[in-house]
């Protein structure tokens, strides 16, 4: 491999133009709060103006390596020409009508051919419209109101079922937050503690099949596969529904995700990160007898009001997640992904290592979502650490925000890119740990997304 020349980025002119208008036009500055300035270091770009394959340019100019890839959403590349060439077809014939395009069956048969554990399927913009669809037919088939998920986990909804549960719920009333209850992720006994807490009242239990810590450095006492059999037993043996939420794991732990990897059959699953390449297109697919629910057929039955969107069936969408699947099925891309992430995990830790760091930075060894971690000279996780390691990378050329998601154009070249700027990095880390990170760190320290104040 090459000797890497690193760049060196330190003019972000019109990025700070940018932030100073924004927030006046945006209320967060942007329609993702982890996107928001407060969760990046103030010498980092403000807005980007385009990407191509792992590499993106911002308004300044500037050549970043992606690591995050739109929030894990784009697992082919940017503007991936395949995927391109599909969704300029359907513009051309336009994207929306009266009536529901042909694609929307073809769509269909299509997605469920990849998951023969479901029947059914409904079509949406973004996550949580389907996470909430599925919490609401679980309620419907079962008469039952309580949602139990992992207290531990990030995010499932921007709904008020998940975030009236989080320090963020301001303008969610409490009678709707007591309807979700929480366990420990991977802990059946907290599971089967939760429904003898809550006997006959729990509708469905909503889980990721995997966080990136269940890849090796995992602490459960259960193997994902083990787990998710027994909580869906647990789930059903107390009456109640089990969904499946593959929205980061899928197209990522395999093709399509973990309930085909281990052989799973939830009553439900959503899907929406890395199916269409960044396009906007999620899918909450089921087994007949609960999605029906959402149908027009029964005649005679109560309807539940299930999905309802203008934009769920826009052609161009449809046409990114079948050109996208296309790929997945003639290309190994979860293999070269996961080879992506294994040799990026095997540098990465040899020069922690070599620069006697592991004191300060190390690496959950996930090859789908390869996550950072930083702590301060007290061994505490540091958020301070955290974002100077961010304005480190940031100015050799590497978008980081923590994390690194491997995808089908990320190259061997591109990780020995990512190494290099990583060992400057732990350099820079280094002398934080001896002179304060708040003598390097330019701007405040990024923060939390779920927080209470801000």
């Amino acid at each position: 491999m090459k000797k890497q020349v690193l760049r060196k980025i330190n003019d972000f002119s019109k990025s700070n133009q940018y932030r100073d208008s924004i927030h006046n036009l945006i209320p967060g500055g942007a329609h993702t709060y982890s996107k928001g300035d407060d969760q990046f270091p103030l010498l980092s770009p403000a807005a980007i103006s385009h990407g191509k394959g792992a590499h993106l340019w911002d308004i300044d100019g500037n050549m970043y390596l992606d690591c995050s890839m739109g929030l894990t959403s784009v697992s082919l590349g940017h503007a991936y020409e395949p995927v391109l060439d599909a969704v300029r077809a359907e513009l051309e014939k336009g994207v929306n009508f009266q009536r529901p395009s042909v694609l929307e069956k073809e769509t269909a048969e299509k997605f469920l051919s990849l998951v023969p554990q479901h029947d059914m399927i409904k079509f949406a913009k973004n996550g949580s419209i389907v996470t909430t669809a599925a919490v609401k037919l679980a309620r419907a088939f079962t008469g039952r109101k309580l949602v139990a998920f992992p207290g531990d986990h990030p995010f499932y909804s921007y709904d008020d079922w998940f975030i009236g549960t989080t320090a963020c719920n301001k303008g969610v009333p409490n009678e709707f937050s007591e309807l979700s209850v929480t366990f420990n992720s991977c802990n059946i006994e907290s599971l089967k503690q939760l429904f003898e807490q809550y006997p006959g009242q729990i509708a469905c239990v909503i889980t990721e099949p995997e966080k990136s810590p269940c890849g090796n450095g995992c602490s459960c006492k259960q193997s994902p596969a083990e787990f998710l059999k027994d909580a869906i037993e647990l789930a059903h043996q107390h009456g109640a529904l089990f969904i499946m939420d593959e929205m980061v794991s899928g197209f990522k732990t395999a093709f399509p995700g973990a309930m085909t990897k281990y052989g799973l059959k939830p009553d439900m699953a959503t899907w929406g990160k890395g199916i269409a390449n960044g396009f906007s297109f999620c899918a909450l697919t089921g087994r007949k007898e609960v999605m029906e629910l959402g149908g027009i057929t029964k005649i005679g039955e109560e309807k539940v009001f299930l999905i309802s969107t203008t934009h769920g069936g826009e052609t161009h969408a449809m046409a990114a997640a079948n050109a996208t699947i296309d790929v997945f099925e003639q290309e190994n891309v979860v293999s070269h992904n996961q080879q992506i992430g294994d040799a990026l995990i095997k540098e990465c830790q040899q020069a922690i290592l070599d620069s006697e760091a592991s004191q300060f930075v190390d690496i959950t060894p996930c090859n789908w979502l390869v996550a950072f971690n930083f702590r301060d000279n007290q061994g505490q996780v540091s958020a301070a650490m955290r974002t100077l390691a961010m304005q480190e990378m940031i100015k050799r050329g590497i978008l980081f925000q923590g994390t690194f998601v491997p995808c089908f154009s990320h190259t061997f070249e591109d990780v020995a890119y990512f190494v290099a700027a990583f060992k400057e990095t732990l350099i820079e880390l280094h002398e934080a740990i001896q002179i304060g990170v708040e003598n390097k760190l330019v701007g405040e320290v990024a923060r939390p997304v779920f927080r209470k104040i801000l």
